[in-house]
């Protein structure tokens, strides 16, 4: 059992709990496993992880109702419980309109593959418990890969999910930013951030990082760990050696799956250091249970000049070969 406390700040006790507390009523109705106190301009949540997210998220949704119409009722509460509940027994993959449908983002837009091998890759995570998904900037490997591993703890697929990335300089300088080697290298998992907020609310999300429920670490953090019942997500894999490429991929436990996401065209080692993910595809691309996946600047799915920068770069690289 775990406990959070909701702050109920700028809000009228009377017009958001009710006459007598019935809408804190209503809500513990609708979760008898759990309990709801309200204690002056708190209310405190005690109960299973699981339940205790979807309690904040109605509070969540409720503190937003208040602010916008100045009061909160019974009916209120109740349509609430009932949206809640809807998400949550939401079928994935089986109602015919949604089939493509990995999960609803936090705007309720739903996130799916937009080219035939972003579904491959979503195709390939439901087949193997370990995946490499190869290709250019843009073309949404890491947004898929991450919206695989939010569904699977969403469905309870997972305990946890873990997501890493190499702390390799793209022409800067680590040494010289401030804080300890997470803090240095927090700047660099920016797209993991941006992608987690766009698909978990950020109370909740909030909730799962402090629990750990969520980690986002540099590769450093990984060793000596063995991964079990967790998905985990290795992002940039072009920039490890093959020492910790293979120290990566041993992590892994009973119960877990694994994304490596990378672009072999965008390698930031030093010249005379090999790239872990170019020897893994050669040594693993026979090794039944992993799927490779690759992505080409057909997928890419951000601006339209994306692609043809990406284009203009490969038809450059042969003239600089010979160089």
């Amino acid at each position: 059992m775990i406990e959070k406390v909701v702050n109920l700040e700028n809000i009228s006790l009377i017009d958001f709990l009710g006459v007598e507390n019935k809408n804190i009523d209503s809500l513990s109705a609708a979760f008898p496993k759990s309990k709801i106190v309200s204690r002056g301009n708190q209310i405190v949540l005690k109960g299973s992880s699981s339940e205790i997210i979807q309690i904040n998220d109605i509070l969540n949704s409720l503190i937003e109702h208040y602010h916008k119409y100045g009061r909160v009722t019974e009916e209120n509460v109740q349509a609430y419980v009932s949206k809640e509940e809807e998400i949550n027994s939401l079928p994935e993959n089986q109602d015919g309109s949604n089939e493509d449908v990995i999960l609803f983002g936090t705007k309720g837009a739903p996130i799916k593959p937009k080219t035939v091998n972003q579904q491959k890759l979503v195709d390939a995570v439901r087949d193997n418990d370990l995946v490499f998904a190869l290709g250019p900037a843009g073309t949404g490997k890491t947004f898929i890969s991450v919206a695989m591993a939010v569904r699977a703890l969403k469905n309870k697929q997972v305990k946890k999910i873990i997501i890493t990335r190499p702390a390799v300089e793209a022409g800067e300088n680590l040494g010289f930013l401030p804080g300890d080697l997470k803090e240095k290298i927090d700047p660099y998992l920016r797209p993991i951030y941006d992608a987690l907020n766009d698909m978990i609310p950020f109370e909740k999300l909030s909730f799962y990082m402090e629990r750990e429920i969520i980690e986002i670490a540099p590769l450093a953090y990984m060793r000596g760990r063995t991964l079990h019942n967790a998905f985990i997500l290795l992002d940039e894999a072009q920039n490890t050696t093959p020492m910790q490429m293979k120290m990566f991929l041993t992590r892994m436990g009973p119960e877990s799956k694994m994304i490596v996401t990378g672009d072999a065209s965008q390698i930031d080692l030093p010249p005379n250091q090999k790239s872990g993910l170019k020897e893994a595809a050669r040594i693993l691309n026979n090794v039944k249970g992993i799927g490779f996946v690759e992505l080409s600047d057909k997928d890419v799915v951000r601006h339209r000049l994306v692609r043809d920068i990406i284009e203009a770069y490969n038809k450059e690289a042969p003239k600089r070969d010979e160089k």
